[in-house]
């Protein structure tokens, strides 16, 4: 049976804490809860947010961020895929 020290156990924390930190740094958060499904997206373009393309697929802004549950609107980039539909 292969016997597990402090060291390890110590290392396997750290590479933890070190995932959610990287995470967390680009504002986004890890979910451990189920997550909506998507079944369209959409490329960011030039000049895009989250708003306008909120609006071009009519969706309220709760129903956006429900399906796109680690968007950050702030840091939006072109080619990002945003969902545009799904539950």
């Amino acid at each position: 049976m292969t016997k597990i020290n402090n060291k390890t156990v110590v290392c396997m924390l750290f590479m933890i804490f070190l995932f959610a930190g990287i995470m967390t740094t680009e504002g986004r958060t890890v979910s451990l809860g189920p997550t909506p499904l998507c079944s369209s997206v959409v490329g960011v373009k030039t000049g895009d947010t989250c708003f306008d393309i909120a609006q071009k697929f009519k969706l309220s802004s709760g129903l956006f961020d429900f399906i796109n549950p680690n968007l950050n609107c702030k840091k939006l980039f072109v080619g990002e895929w945003i969902c545009v539909d799904g539950i």
